[in-house]
């Protein structure tokens, strides 16, 4: 499934000294589930591999992409999760946000678990494959560079179980 393009999609020149995309912002959802381990249960992240024709294509990040004017971060978060990578949201509980704020634009990170089955799949040509990815290989991927920057923080808040990320099964 291909989205037409919006009013919000387009390149921000930020106050930050850098070009960001999504003029009323951008917003990405860190999924995570408890999967089967060698050692045990063990907590997984969806990523999605992106296309090579996007920015920094090939890398690994969070589906995710512009919102929509007036478009809350976390409906943001949750439809291009849904257009990117099929994610149902009804089989996905909210616990909390990230916000990277730059004044002129933000990021908002929307972590979230797993509350039922949930298949996954490329369903757009912004997705070249989605793999559910076990925390500590995380940083062994070619990471977007902004999401790499943000992972430390993240992963704490899933490992603390911070606003009750960790430790949901599925």
């Amino acid at each position: 499934m291909t989205v037409g393009r919006g009013p919000g999609d387009a390149w921000v020149e930020c106050a930050c000294g850098r070009r960001h995309w999504g003029r009323f912002g951008a917003a990405g959802l860190l999924l995570a589930r408890t999967a089967p381990g060698p050692g045990g249960p063990r907590a997984e992240v969806l990523l999605q591999h992106r296309a090579l024709w996007s920015d920094q294509g090939g890398t690994w990040a969070l589906p995710g992409g512009a919102l929509r004017e007036h478009e809350d971060p976390v409906a943001g978060a949750l439809r291009e999760a849904a257009e990117e990578a099929g994610v149902d949201a009804t089989r996905v509980a909210v616990d909390g946000t990230h916000v990277l704020d730059h004044g002129t634009w933000r990021y908002t990170t929307v972590l979230a678990h797993v509350t039922g089955p949930l298949e996954v799949r490329p369903t757009d040509d912004e997705t070249l494959a989605l793999a559910w990815v076990p925390l500590d290989d995380v940083p062994a991927r070619p990471l977007l560079v902004a999401f790499a920057d943000a992972w430390p923080a993240l992963r704490a808040r899933l490992e603390a179980g911070a606003d009750g990320v960790a430790g949901h099964s599925s």
